[in-house]
């Protein structure tokens, strides 16, 4: 489990393609990679992900990305170089700054608006109408494994609105218009829509 809080940055330095599979390389900060152990789960743009091989005091992880992951999420379309959001799974006794995340992606959306200020960016997102049922505004929703709130809801998207802190420390700062985001639903709210329709189905087809 995660808290949706990226502690991070990582850079992919190795991709190796082969047929329905993927295995990345990242560099990241030595201190980071303290007491990891092979198994272990990190996010990576908010895909939980097995560790497969490492060296803490070189500062480099690696990982295997199967066809399944590589279809929902866009690690599939990341190049060389790129960066990406890095968060260790979160251990007993840890601060929760977000809410609790899976590291399972649903779905992805596409940035349709980008508004950026000096104190302040609005980005507007294209979700698959599907999914809007579970997207409040002011709710929980993880984009690319950050721990985000919803502002505004529309038929086919929702918007957010990021501080500077957050494009800071976090890749969504370099994201331009038609890149597409991973999205992890909140699980509660989730949970709780489905309960309800479920309900009101069963209510309706016993009359």
């Amino acid at each position: 489990m995660f808290t949706g809080i990226v502690q991070t940055k990582a850079q992919l330095t190795v991709i190796r393609d082969k047929a329905q599979f993927r295995q990345l390389t990242l560099t990241a900060p030595p201190h980071n990679l303290k007491q990891l152990e092979r198994g272990a789960s990190i996010a990576i743009n908010g895909v939980c992900l097995t560790v497969t091989d490492f060296d803490s005091e070189a500062g480099w992880v690696c990982f295997d990305v199967i066809a399944e992951t590589l279809s929902k999420t866009n690690l599939g379309q990341l190049t060389q170089g790129a960066e990406v959001n890095f968060e260790r799974s979160l251990s007993f006794g840890s601060e929760l700054g977000g809410h609790i995340v899976s590291g399972h992606i649903q779905t992805t959306a596409v940035i349709t608006e980008l508004n950026k200020t000096a104190d302040n960016c609005a980005m507007r997102l294209k979700l698959a109408p599907e999914y809007m049922r579970f997207i409040l505004s002011k709710g929980f929703i993880a984009v690319e494994g950050c721990s985000l709130t919803v502002g505004e809801t529309y038929p086919d998207g929702f918007s957010l609105y990021l501080i500077p802190e957050t494009l800071a420390i976090t890749t969504l700062g370099q994201k331009q218009v038609g890149d597409r985001l991973n999205i992890e639903l909140d699980q509660q709210t989730q949970t709780i829509v489905l309960t309800v329709e479920r309900i009101i189905a069963e209510r309706f087809s016993s009359q």
